[in-house]
């Protein structure tokens, strides 16, 4: 990797502290060099020459697409509430949170 910053091992074993995994030594070891090889690619990513590509912020080319608003009548009475699990009166009951 020239040029690029190589992750030591003790980052690796930090990084599984955090994420609350156990690794052993020859573990360890394969995910340092996996992790390096993974950054190695994003330096060769970095080589290539983006100067005349315009920027991208979705892979498709949709603007707005959003149906259209139709106007309907609203619910009445208790329609909004048949399939609450749990109701109190006109409204939604919910558990007490503290």
């Amino acid at each position: 990797m020239s040029g690029s910053r190589r992750i030591p091992v003790e980052e690796i074993r930090h990084i599984a502290e955090l994420a609350h995994i156990e690794l052993t030594k020859e573990e360890e070891i394969i995910f340092t060099e996996q992790f390096n090889r993974i950054l190695e690619y994003f330096s060769m990513i970095d080589e290539a020459d983006t100067e005349n590509v315009p920027l991208t912020y979705h892979v498709l080319d949709l603007v707005n697409v959003y149906r259209k608003d139709e106007v309907h009548e609203s619910m009445k009475g208790d329609e909004p509430l048949r399939n609450a699990s749990k109701k109190e009166g006109r409204f939604f009951k919910s558990p007490r949170i503290v």
